[in-house]
């Protein structure tokens, strides 16, 4: 499937190939199928090592040798010697930590070692690295589940990407089929996710959302809550990890959304959950956004760190968790979670671009669901699960905080009126920084 992802490892390979290339992301988002077919394509001598299924090489590099015989030694296991035309992917890195400090060495060595290495959890294992790290020696990329444009490339509709970017850019209304039957492919794309192999499963179902493989991704949450086992301090802390994970869903339900300890369980508190928040932040498997009590960029400047919403990293996880009929979304029927999962597509589709996440509440009065920086400054943006043009929140904060542009995401095709820009739900792609 081809992915936005390798713009990131082509750029690498043109400006930056002597510096090894970290990239971090979920499990099951498509690392390693992207990152293998690019070396592949682009380079004749190719090794790739999987340090899951092969310690040999862990050990090698575990051993109180200087670098260059471990090197030496790794070629004669392999029986694979490095040229200038060899590229080294290490896969689930994050199952050696003397390898990742000797990211350094491949970086200064003279040889031009050219190495890309990718884990699962390796956003976890980097918070809890015991040894050190090649600070500025390595480039860290993220990597995440698919976008809703990856998903109209993957069932061949890429030639409408042009068109809705151009209505974008311009608040040029889509023509109205064209418009209908984006949003019946977002609808899709809701109930399905963005993990490659439920995007995959249902392109070979001919878009048929009555033939799609609901155990895909309750596997996908079973092998979640087993690295949540694995790849923990101890038994307790991966309890805590998964009570945490498997509360997001009824927490953003609430009215108000803010993620609070203490409905995980009675008299819960953060001191106890903290480090069980943090691994899940780190593991890529959540989506923290912020509450922030200023307007002004940088908004990282004016967080409350107390207050906080979660998402999950994928719709089709979140709507697996919730047990929701995929066919009720596909229908657009009106259910209790529609607006939670709405609001959990759009945090995904802007993470995706890079963008910080931060919003704002005043007690009942109003609730800003996004507040971006970008290059125009901070812009509020409210989302709509339905066709919606009225905007309390939104016309309340931007009479408070003399804000001259806003965003309102629904169902309405693209638009400009009263300072506020429509974006269709299936154009959340094109908001950038």
């Amino acid at each position: 499937m081809l992915r936005n992802f390798s713009k990131e490892l082509e750029k690498w390979k043109n400006e930056n190939e002597k510096m090894p290339l970290m990239v971090i992301g979920a499990r099951q988002i498509g690392k390693t199928y992207i990152i293998d077919e690019f070396c592949k394509k682009n380079y004749s001598d190719y090794i790739y090592i999987n340090l899951m299924d092969d310690e040999g090489i862990i050990e090698i590099f575990d051993e109180k040798i200087n670098t260059d015989e471990k090197i030496r030694k790794m070629e004669l296991y392999l029986r694979h010697t490095i040229t200038e035309n060899t590229i080294i992917f290490f896969d689930e890195i994050q199952e050696s930590e003397s390898l990742i400090s000797a990211l350094k060495y491949f970086c200064e060595a003279e040889f031009p070692y050219k190495i890309i290495c990718a884990g699962s959890l390796l956003g976890v294992k980097l918070k809890r690295f015991k040894k050190s790290f090649p600070v500025g020696k390595v480039i860290i990329k993220y990597m995440y589940p698919m976008t809703f444009e990856e998903f109209l490339i993957a069932i061949g509709y890429s030639q409408v990407i042009e068109e809705i970017r151009k209505c974008f850019d311009n608040n040029e209304k889509m023509s109205n089929p064209i418009h209908e039957k984006l949003l019946n492919y977002y609808r899709l794309f809701l109930a399905t996710g963005g993990m490659p192999v439920a995007v995959n499963n249902i392109v070979e179902n001919k878009l048929n959302i009555l033939e799609f493989n609901n155990n895909l991704l309750q596997s996908i949450i079973d092998a979640y809550f087993a690295d949540m086992k694995k790849y923990t301090l101890n038994y307790y802390e991966s309890v805590k990890i998964e009570k945490i994970y498997r509360n997001i869903p009824s927490q953003l339900a609430k009215e108000n959304k803010k993620f609070q300890f203490s409905k995980i369980e009675p008299y819960a508190r953060k001191r106890d959950y903290a480090s069980s928040l943090d691994w899940l932040i780190a593991s890529k498997l959540v989506i923290p956004c912020y509450f922030v009590n200023k307007f002004e960029t940088p908004l990282k400047g004016f967080v409350d760190e107390e207050k906080f919403k979660l998402y999950l990293s994928d719709t089709g996880i979140l709507t697996e968790l919730l047990e929701i009929p995929r066919n009720k979304i596909l229908l657009n029927d009106n259910f209790q979670y529609k607006g939670v999962i709405t609001e959990n597509y759009v945090a995904n589709e802007l993470q995706a671009n890079e963008i910080s996440l931060y919003y704002w509440a005043k007690n009942q009065v109003a609730e800003i669901d996004f507040l971006i920086d970008t290059s125009k400054g901070v812009i509020p943006i409210e989302v709509k699960a339905n066709e919606n043009k009225k905007s309390k929140s939104l016309n309340y904060f931007m009479k408070e905080n003399k804000t001259d542009l806003a965003i309102r995401i629904s169902a309405n095709n693209f638009g400009f009126e009263n300072n506020i820009k429509s974006v269709p739900l299936y154009a959340v792609f094109c908001i950038t920084k």
